[in-house]
Protein backbone atom coordinates (compact mmCIF):
# COMPACT_ATOMS: atom_id res chain seq x y z
CA UNK A 1 0.00 0.00 0.00
CA UNK A 2 1.07 3.21 -0.99
CA UNK A 3 -0.01 6.38 1.36
CA UNK A 4 0.38 10.21 1.80
CA UNK A 5 -1.78 10.63 5.11
CA UNK A 6 -0.49 13.58 6.61
CA UNK A 7 -3.54 15.68 5.23
CA UNK A 8 -5.52 12.92 7.03
CA UNK A 9 -4.19 14.31 9.99
CA UNK A 10 -4.33 17.93 10.30
CA UNK A 11 -0.80 18.50 7.82
CA UNK A 12 0.86 18.43 4.90
CA UNK A 13 3.28 16.16 3.84
CA UNK A 14 6.70 17.68 5.12
CA UNK A 15 9.57 14.98 3.11
CA UNK A 16 9.42 16.42 0.01
CA UNK A 17 6.46 14.55 -1.31
CA UNK A 18 4.51 17.59 -2.45
CA UNK A 19 7.92 18.83 -5.05
CA UNK A 20 8.25 15.47 -6.06
CA UNK A 21 5.06 13.98 -6.36
CA UNK A 22 3.43 15.35 -9.03
CA UNK A 23 6.92 15.39 -11.15
CA UNK A 24 6.20 12.06 -10.87
CA UNK A 25 2.02 11.54 -11.54
CA UNK A 26 1.33 14.75 -12.38
CA UNK A 27 -1.01 17.89 -11.09
CA UNK A 28 -4.04 16.41 -10.95
CA UNK A 29 -3.14 12.22 -9.52
CA UNK A 30 -0.89 14.14 -7.14
CA UNK A 31 -3.65 16.16 -5.76
CA UNK A 32 -5.73 12.91 -5.84
CA UNK A 33 -3.01 11.22 -3.67
CA UNK A 34 -2.49 14.17 -1.07
CA UNK A 35 -5.62 15.67 -0.36
CA UNK A 36 -7.42 11.93 -0.20
CA UNK A 37 -4.50 10.67 2.15
CA UNK A 38 -6.08 7.00 1.56
CA UNK A 39 -4.73 4.04 0.62
CA UNK A 40 -3.60 3.50 -3.13
CA UNK A 41 -2.29 -0.62 -3.88
CA UNK A 42 0.70 -1.16 -5.91
CA UNK A 43 -1.16 -1.76 -9.13
CA UNK A 44 -2.68 1.43 -8.89
CA UNK A 45 0.17 3.28 -7.70
CA UNK A 46 2.37 1.73 -10.97
CA UNK A 47 -0.64 2.97 -13.02
CA UNK A 48 0.03 6.60 -11.93
CA UNK A 49 3.98 6.69 -12.09
CA UNK A 50 3.71 6.64 -8.36
CA UNK A 51 6.41 3.74 -8.46
CA UNK A 52 8.33 2.21 -11.10
CA UNK A 53 6.79 -1.72 -10.95
CA UNK A 54 4.49 -3.69 -8.87
CA UNK A 55 6.15 -6.90 -8.72
CA UNK A 56 4.95 -9.46 -6.73
CA UNK A 57 6.59 -10.82 -3.60
CA UNK A 58 7.88 -14.06 -4.11
CA UNK A 59 9.64 -12.39 -7.78
CA UNK A 60 10.58 -9.09 -5.50
CA UNK A 61 14.70 -10.50 -4.13
CA UNK A 62 15.65 -12.40 -7.53
CA UNK A 63 14.51 -9.62 -9.67
CA UNK A 64 15.90 -6.39 -7.19
CA UNK A 65 19.52 -8.74 -7.36
CA UNK A 66 19.58 -9.11 -10.74
CA UNK A 67 18.95 -5.05 -11.51
CA UNK A 68 21.61 -4.76 -8.90
CA UNK A 69 23.98 -6.82 -10.68
CA UNK A 70 23.27 -5.65 -14.15
CA UNK A 71 23.62 -1.79 -12.87
CA UNK A 72 26.96 -2.90 -10.37
CA UNK A 73 28.39 -4.23 -14.16
CA UNK A 74 28.66 -0.85 -15.67
CA UNK A 75 30.53 1.93 -15.66
CA UNK A 76 30.50 4.03 -12.88
CA UNK A 77 31.23 7.10 -14.12
CA UNK A 78 28.82 6.94 -17.25
CA UNK A 79 26.01 5.67 -14.50
CA UNK A 80 26.87 8.83 -12.21
CA UNK A 81 27.26 11.14 -15.22
CA UNK A 82 23.62 9.93 -15.99
CA UNK A 83 22.54 10.07 -12.84
CA UNK A 84 22.85 13.36 -12.95
CA UNK A 85 21.78 14.64 -16.05
CA UNK A 86 18.17 12.90 -14.94
CA UNK A 87 18.64 14.86 -11.75
CA UNK A 88 19.09 18.00 -13.09
CA UNK A 89 15.75 17.95 -14.81
CA UNK A 90 13.57 15.83 -12.33
CA UNK A 91 14.16 16.57 -8.75
CA UNK A 92 13.01 19.81 -6.97
CA UNK A 93 15.17 22.57 -5.57
CA UNK A 94 16.01 21.78 -1.91
CA UNK A 95 14.60 25.54 -1.59
CA UNK A 96 11.35 24.39 -1.95
CA UNK A 97 11.65 21.07 0.25
CA UNK A 98 12.73 23.25 3.04
CA UNK A 99 9.57 25.32 2.89
CA UNK A 100 7.19 22.36 2.81
CA UNK A 101 9.27 21.20 5.88
CA UNK A 102 8.38 24.06 7.90
CA UNK A 103 4.63 24.18 6.67
CA UNK A 104 5.09 20.40 8.33
CA UNK A 105 6.44 21.35 11.38
CA UNK A 106 4.00 24.55 11.77
CA UNK A 107 1.00 22.25 10.60
CA UNK A 108 1.80 20.10 14.06
CA UNK A 109 0.95 23.03 16.41
CA UNK A 110 -2.29 23.90 14.36
CA UNK A 111 -5.87 22.96 15.05
CA UNK A 112 -6.72 20.02 12.35
CA UNK A 113 -3.64 18.02 13.35
CA UNK A 114 -4.20 19.05 17.61
CA UNK A 115 -8.09 18.06 17.38
CA UNK A 116 -6.96 14.93 15.47
CA UNK A 117 -3.85 13.45 17.34
CA UNK A 118 -5.72 12.40 20.36
CA UNK A 119 -7.83 10.25 18.13
CA UNK A 120 -4.86 9.00 16.15
CA UNK A 121 -3.27 7.70 19.69
CA UNK A 122 -6.60 5.99 20.75
CA UNK A 123 -6.47 3.91 17.56
CA UNK A 124 -2.82 2.93 17.52
CA UNK A 125 -1.06 4.95 15.60
CA UNK A 126 2.60 4.25 15.59
CA UNK A 127 1.68 0.69 16.53
CA UNK A 128 1.67 -2.68 14.62
CA UNK A 129 -1.78 -3.44 14.31
CA UNK A 130 -5.13 -2.89 11.89
CA UNK A 131 -5.18 0.75 12.24
CA UNK A 132 -1.78 1.19 10.78
CA UNK A 133 -1.94 -1.27 8.22
CA UNK A 134 -5.57 0.41 7.09
CA UNK A 135 -4.56 3.84 7.87
CA UNK A 136 -5.42 5.46 4.81
CA UNK A 137 -8.95 3.93 4.59
CA UNK A 138 -9.61 5.00 8.66
CA UNK A 139 -8.56 8.58 8.27
CA UNK A 140 -12.11 9.62 6.98
CA UNK A 141 -13.23 7.63 10.42
CA UNK A 142 -11.66 10.04 12.32
CA UNK A 143 -13.45 13.13 11.43
CA UNK A 144 -16.52 13.63 14.15
CA UNK A 145 -19.25 16.23 13.89
CA UNK A 146 -17.52 18.91 16.14
CA UNK A 147 -14.93 18.94 13.66
CA UNK A 148 -15.87 22.03 12.05
CA UNK A 149 -12.84 22.69 9.57
CA UNK A 150 -13.04 20.12 7.30
CA UNK A 151 -13.02 20.62 3.84
CA UNK A 152 -11.62 24.36 4.45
Amino acid sequence: MFAQIEVGVGVIPGGGALERLPLLVGRARALEIVVSATDFDAATAERYGWINRAIPDAQFETWVDAFARRIASFDRDALAAAKQQVNRHTLPEPKDQEESRQLFFSGLGGRGYQDRAPKLRSNGIGKPGDFELRLGELLGNLVSDSDSNAGG
